[in-house]
């Protein structure tokens, strides 16, 4: 009696699932599904990787033509999510300037909840971090992204949060090395 031929590929087993039972002792039937299979397996991969790529979320490679189609120079340098961060603030950044689209704008970077306060008299806006503690990551292009929205007679000022000093009692030695330095400065606004 011959060896079977173990089917390692998803595709290969739906394929001899089709065919008739006999063909499930054939080494030459299950040699031909794997390989094809295998083919199958691979061109799926490469299919949803594409697709991927339609979604500034998901994209990867596909980022470059996001940035180039919405006019941002490219930076390879920069981790992927403030890339896609940078792409998701453009695509929101149109329409009507209010209060709304400001936050919307400032929140595709941050993962923290935005507070944008509006001083009409002295024709400024403040973007509040309220979650986020010290500076984002990606500050520059925050401001880069508001600054292309808000219109010019307006100033934008930001204000940060850092750790109380009651938030560092409850820490732990080990806690406050995970902390940047940048964590406990002074509560300035900027």
């Amino acid at each position: 009696m011959s060896e079977a031929v173990t089917l390692t590929s998803v595709r290969g087993q739906g394929m001899l699932g089709y065919l008739p039972g006999y063909y499930a002792s054939s080494r030459v039937m299950c040699s031909l599904m794997e390989s094809e299979g295998t083919e199958f397996d691979l061109l799926q991969r490469a299919l949803d990787e594409t697709l991927a790529q339609f979604f500034v979320d998901t994209a990867t490679w596909g980022l470059d033509r996001w940035e180039s189609d919405l006019g941002i120079a490219t930076d390879p340098s920069k981790p992927l999510d403030q890339r896609r961060s940078l792409v998701k603030s453009k695509l929101r950044g149109t329409g009507t300037v209010t209060v709304a689209l400001m936050r919307s704008v400032a929140e595709s970077f941050d993962n923290g909840a935005i507070e944008v306060t509006q001083q009409p008299s002295l024709y400024t806006v403040t973007i509040r971090f309220v979650d986020t503690v010290g500076l984002p990551p990606n500050l520059d292009d925050i401001k880069d992204a508001l600054n292309a929205i808000v219109p010019a007679h307006l100033a934008v000022s930001y204000s940060f949060r850092y750790l109380t000093v009651n938030e560092v009692n409850g820490l732990t030695i080990n806690q406050m090395q995970s902390h940047p330095l940048t964590d406990f400065a002074p509560f300035l606004d900027a």
